[in-house]
């Protein structure tokens, strides 16, 4: 670092101090390397018209705060959300290894001031046509979505969630985790697109790990993604690009949309094996207008080869399997320290109440499962249902398991329930052929042959043909 450049900065006054008023904060650093920078932001008409900083620790993390609040001020917000660690180390004459751990700081507290800003419903900027915004993971699908839309000429916007964070899961392994958001931004900055972050977090524990948790508690199987799909995150993201002035929002799910002449649907994807519809199944079509798929006509092997054209680094990056907040940790764990579900002895029985065996509790049960049950027979057993409030689990053969009716529960119909004669209640499972029969909430699905595995608590997706006409609970 140029000396003189370095005392220039430190000694810039100006821009040090208390957060203005009406300023978005953010702060980045702490006990763990005993440097901390905190930036504040304010701003208007799409603009940061202020930017203050402070720091604590070493004198680079104070010239990184002030380096990082010149490069901000009186900038465009989506200039400001392009601002990587590399643009304030440049400005810095270049950087040592410590000088390098400041600017990684300043430039985090600043996007952790955007954050709280987009948080804030703060109007970002003035409409553009053309410009898109990308919901962007740090995986690969996400990222072709992006290069598909630059590709097509769309000025293109990043933004991850965050939406979990603990430290007894894995984060590396989740979508919506701190270090996904860290992973996504440096990977849009490699791109030269700017990112944000919508910070959910309080949102998502309430309207989705807690109806996952008061699920399993019931005895019943919950569906998370579906939920946090069609009820959270898409809907705010769309709602942050008409705040962007973009067009509307682009995520690298694999799903169609298709008019049937009253409005926009979800329909499958080309590739039967990634599509998505199901987990998709709850967002509106007022949501899916403003919605676009840059991967519906692609297959997987196609998205890892484009990616490993642009040189990604995520090219070939596994897919994460878990629920983004039960990464790394097994569902037992997770529902013992969060649902204060423990184990506690309940009986295994049969239809006619028969005990065959015992059990450690009925959360580790779902309608459906197989393997776990612990009791040997003259055919395979598998759990027939659950009651949690005297912790019996009921198992019986395949044949004892089919069934010919399936009760609804909050059936949502963008379409006339006449329409509906296909339905899928599992991710990826073969749709069964039905019909709906019953009035007003008091629906059924009555299915053209039995069938298995239907577990209370799961999505049911309901189909005309392709189309998802509608969603409802399994009850």
């Amino acid at each position: 670092m140029d000396a003189d450049l370095f005392q220039a900065y430190l000694a810039d006054a100006g821009r040090r101090g208390d957060a203005p008023a009406g300023a978005f904060s953010g702060a980045a650093g702490g006990a763990a390397c005993g440097d901390l920078v905190r930036v504040s932001l304010v701003l208007g008409e799409g603009r940061v018209e202020a930017a203050r900083f402070d720091a604590e620790g070493c004198s680079a993390a104070r010239a990184a705060g002030a380096a990082v609040t010149e490069l901000a001020e009186g900038e465009p917000v989506l200039d400001v959300a392009a601002i990587a660690a590399d643009d304030v180390a440049a400005a810095l004459g270049g950087l040592s290894v410590q000088g390098r751990h400041a600017a990684e700081l300043a430039a985090d507290a600043l996007h952790r001031a955007l954050t709280a800003a987009v948080g804030g419903g703060e109007v970002v900027a003035d409409r553009v046509p053309g410009r898109v915004l990308v919901a962007m993971s740090g995986g690969v699908d996400s990222a072709v979505a992006a290069l598909l839309e630059r590709e097509a000429g769309c000025e293109v916007v990043a933004v991850t969630l965050k939406l979990w964070a603990d430290q007894r899961t894995d984060g590396e392994q989740s979508c919506c985790s701190p270090q996904a958001v860290l992973g996504a931004r440096g990977l849009a900055h490699s791109l030269g697109i700017p990112h944000l972050t919508l910070d959910l977090e309080t949102e998502f524990r309430s309207a989705v790990v807690g109806e996952f948790l008061a699920g399993y508690a019931a005895g019943r199987t919950p569906n998370p993604c579906v939920r946090c799909n069609g009820e959270l995150r898409i809907d705010a993201m769309a709602e942050l690009a008409e705040r962007l002035g973009a067009d509307g929002l682009a995520t690298g799910h694999y799903a169609r949309i298709a008019d049937d002449g009253e409005g926009p649907l979800l329909t499958a994807a080309a590739d039967p094996a990634k599509d998505q519809t199901y987990m998709l199944a709850g967002v509106a079509p007022a949501t899916l207008a403003r919605l676009r798929f840059p991967l519906a006509e692609l297959e997987k092997p196609r998205v890892r080869r484009l990616a490993a054209d642009a040189g990604l680094p995520v090219a070939s990056k596994r897919e994460s399997q878990d629920l983004c907040f039960l990464a790394g940790e097994g569902r037992r764990s997770f529902l013992r320290r969060h649902g204060r579900l423990r184990d506690r002895d309940g009986e295994l029985v049969d239809r006619r109440g028969r005990v065959l065996g015992r059990h450690r509790g009925h959360h580790h049960f779902t309608v459906g499962q197989r393997r776990g049950i612990g009791v040997a027979a003259t055919e395979p057993l598998y759990v027939l249902a659950t009651d949690a409030g005297s912790n019996r689990v009921t198992v019986g053969t395949r044949d004892e398991l089919a069934v010919g009716t399936i009760a609804l529960r909050d059936p949502v119909l963008h379409r006339d329930a006449t329409r509906v004669d296909r339905a899928r209640v599992r991710y990826h499972s073969k749709p069964l052929e039905c019909r709906i029969a019953g009035e007003g909430d008091e629906l059924r699905l009555d299915l053209t042959e039995p069938a298995t595995g239907v577990a209370p608590g799961q999505t049911a997706a309901l189909m005309d043909g392709e189309l998802i006409v509608g969603h409802a609970t399994i009850a």
